[in-house]
């Protein structure tokens, strides 16, 4: 079939389409799957905790110390093991320790960090917004919460603030807290 003729079938059946399928622009959405759709969540979300690394770390040891007597036990007797068996166990059980002392139980759960985020900015708030992150090499569990301001004679917020929260102890690390810079007038 030459390309032409191809072409020709593909603008047919285009020009056959009805455009009255769709009545109105409100027809056309894009939804959410059942299992996504957060509206229909009646309990509350619970952050997972960080203590669950320990897990691994402990399975890592377990996974390490096999590899190394594997390999003390078997290296001279046979061809297929090595050397590389007592490295890959060390490495393997440094990993797991490192698991170990990272997982840090959490303490303080969300509510409780926008509580302390709200003590330490000093202004009344309207919208925040937390996310657990990690600081440091030894991963230890710290909320970062943004939060606008919300005084009743302004329309929009005119001051934020940027408070890190401590996950393990619930105490301030840093605060910031300036004039909001955005140009909420175009809204």
């Amino acid at each position: 079939m030459s390309d032409h003729i191809v072409a020709d079938m593909i603008v047919a059946d285009m020009t056959t389409t009805s455009t009255n399928d769709i009545n109105s622009p409100a027809e056309i959405s894009d939804t959410l799957p059942a299992d996504l759709d957060t509206s229909t969540v009646v309990e509350s979300y619970v952050c997972p905790n960080n203590s669950r690394r320990r897990i691994p770390g402990v399975l890592y040891l377990l996974i390490g110390a096999g590899s190394i007597s594997i390999g003390f036990v078997f290296s001279n007797s046979s061809i297929l093991i090595n050397e590389g068996f007592l490295v890959g166990g060390l490495t393997i059980i440094l990993f797991g320790l490192y698991h170990l002392q990272a997982g840090w139980h959490l303490v303080a759960c969300e509510t409780d960090a926008l509580t302390e985020a709200v003590r330490s900015v000093g202004f009344p708030v309207g919208h925040a917004s937390a996310q657990l992150s990690w600081r440091g090499l030894r991963s230890r569990p710290t909320w970062r919460i943004m939060l606008y301001s919300s005084e009743p004679a302004q329309e929009f917020p005119t001051r934020r603030g940027l408070v890190l929260v401590d996950g393990v102890t619930g105490d301030t690390v840093e605060c910031f807290v300036e004039e909001n810079p955005e140009d909420w007038s175009i809204f």
